[in-house]
């Protein structure tokens, strides 16, 4: 028998030793997947974050070991469960929770401009996921706890006590009891944490609210200091799941606010999420953000994953070290998932030849799509997408279909075969942060001639016709293919098009990239999003009957920091 244990004990110091040995690359979901929500279910693990106005909505993500992970579906996938048209690019879905309980997976989220908050359900976490259910709560940021006694109580980020502000971004913390069997709110709401860590100080934007249990405490983790750089976690406590919560002295729990000044930083950190593990530790998932320069990013917030350890019965994130790392030992030994070659963290690089039946599930679209303007039959091994009305610049549905920017140095290419009729047909490859942010190297005409142009988008969302030109070049004769690409190189893009897919000639190099950055293109405090690339064909509002065909998408990734 103690032969026996031996074994065991030696076989797991070695599957430990070797899961230390390894170490996995923050973020783990890089470029514009914020608002990280994770729950375990035995030992798997399952991720949400938070999409705005894109559609599909909210991915949800499946891991075996906490790094390497799968995108297995998305939760909205419906027109009848949502509608996103007429909804800016930074609005809509904001920060869902997922959670598990008794066989069911729950995802509260808050529709903004819409109806509000809301819980959706499924058997199955890949999907596909129920119709919404609305709650009636006055606030955003839902997510549920589930007590061992099966009770169910929604957190949320509210308004202050009757409604009046102390201070700018004066909100409370609430809770309700809810009737998970039901789906509704039961009885009046709560006040958990008013103002935040210390309402002397006038602590601003307390949200993101999630409880865990442990020690026999129900602990409060939230985010406070609004979602820029003074972004932060913070932790309360309490014995009873209603309170009285009592504040950490050592708030906050994890922020970079005072550490901007290092090579390749990592600010803006907060929005966290715990998990424990099977052996009893606990890790954390948090968004955060990797400026070039000052507070310039354009990958949007991203995934981050750090250890959590528990210091006299309270969390702490990132323990032993200040700064937010890009390399930790691998929480988990690893398990790579084989079914998917998809990278989401570290360099990496892909090709997309179109030759599947339906296109990858990492490709979005702004707001719903109600009609098949795409599609990968019409000829195989191309994705053909029609010329229409709509515009990157308005509200509704353009035909654009995208991939995240995932890195700050990064080549972005794809070859087009398109005839364009008239001057206002153009089809290419668009960066795009947000309506009125965005470059699009498309292939047009000009004066009746074949042409490859460069625009930036309008400085008026409402009038798609006064994109400003920035550079046009005339392209010879013939309707063969077009290869377009964009070179970034932090804030600086160059563009260029070839016609042999060998040759590569400038159209326009030194391009502002802080033109399509976060804090460019509205700032926190209205843009949300990170930028995309976009296979994108429009006719700026006019009549079409016409079509782009794309034969493949590349995308090559190379970041110094991960070298």
């Amino acid at each position: 028998m103690k032969k026996a244990l031996l074994i065991v004990s030696i076989i797991f110091s070695v599957v430990a030793g070797n899961a230390q040995s390894k170490t996995y690359t923050n973020p783990i979901l890089s470029g514009f997947y914020p608002d990280p929500s994770i729950c375990r279910v035995s030992t798997d693990y399952y991720l949400v974050n938070s999409t705005f106005a894109y559609f599909p909505g909210i991915p949800v993500f499946h891991s075996k070991d906490l790094v390497n992970w799968k995108l297995i579906g998305h939760v909205i996938t419906r027109t009848e469960q949502m509608d996103f048209t007429g909804k800016g690019v930074s609005r809509a879905l904001f920060a869902p929770t997922i959670r598990y309980h008794d066989g069911l997976f729950y995802l509260t989220c808050t529709m903004i401009d819409g109806k509000g908050n809301f819980v959706v359900t499924a058997k199955n976490p890949a999907g596909p996921w129920s119709n919404p259910y609305w709650l009636p709560l006055d606030g955003i940021d839902p997510s549920l706890f589930f007590d061992e006694d099966g009770q169910s109580y929604i957190t949320y980020n509210s308004i202050p006590p009757d409604n009046k502000s102390l201070y700018n971004g004066h909100r409370t913390i609430r809770m309700n009891k809810f009737d998970h069997k039901n789906m509704k709110v039961v009885g009046e709401s709560k006040i958990l944490v008013n103002g935040g860590t210390d309402i002397s100080k006038k602590p601003s934007w307390i949200e993101g609210p999630h409880i865990v249990k442990k020690y026999g405490y129900y602990y409060l983790i939230s985010a406070e200091g609004g979602t820029g750089a003074d972004h932060s976690v913070v932790a309360f406590r309490s014995k009873k799941i209603d309170g009285p919560y009592v504040s950490y002295e050592k708030n906050p729990i994890l922020t970079q606010r005072n550490l901007r000044e290092r090579k390749y930083p990592i600010t803006s950190t907060g929005h966290a999420d715990l998990v424990e593990l099977p052996d009893g530790t606990w890790q954390a998932v948090f968004l955060g953000t990797r400026p070039y320069e000052a507070d310039y990013f354009n990958t949007g917030r991203e995934t981050f994953l750090t250890p959590v350890a528990w210091k006299d019965e309270w969390p702490v994130i990132n323990p032993g070290q200040e700064l937010v790392q890009y390399e930790y030992p691998h929480p988990l030994p690893e398990k790579k998932d084989n079914v998917t070659t998809t990278k989401y963290s570290g360099n990496f690089s892909y090709k997309e030849d179109f030759n599947d039946a339906r296109l990858n599930m990492d490709w979005i679209f702004l707001r719903n799509v109600k009609e098949q303007w795409y599609n990968l039959t019409n000829r195989k091994g191309f994705l053909s997408i029609k010329v229409r009305r709509e515009t990157a610049a308005g509200k509704m549905n353009p035909s654009f279909v995208a991939r995240r920017q995932q890195h700050t140095t990064f080549t972005a290419s794809t070859s087009i075969m398109f005839n364009p009729q008239t001057e206002n047909e153009k089809a290419g490859l668009t960066c795009f942060i947000n309506e009125d942010h965005f470059y699009f190297i498309c292939r047009s005409k000009e004066n009746n001639k074949d042409v490859v142009q460069l625009y930036q988008s309008p400085k008026n969302a409402t009038d798609s016709n006064s994109m400003l030109l920035l550079a046009t070049k005339v392209l010879p004769s013939g309707n063969g293919s077009l290869q377009l690409k964009v070179d970034a190189k932090a804030h600086n893009y160059s563009f260029y098009y070839s016609t042999n897919n060998k040759d590569w000639k400038l159209v326009k190099d030194n391009v502002d990239g802080k033109f399509l950055s976060t804090k460019v293109a509205g700032g926190f405090g209205a843009n949300f999003v990170g930028n995309t690339l976009a296979l994108y064909a429009t006719s700026l509002g006019t009549p079409a009957n016409n079509t782009a065909l794309f034969d493949w998408f590349e995308y090559k990734g190379n970041d110094e920091v991960h070298k």
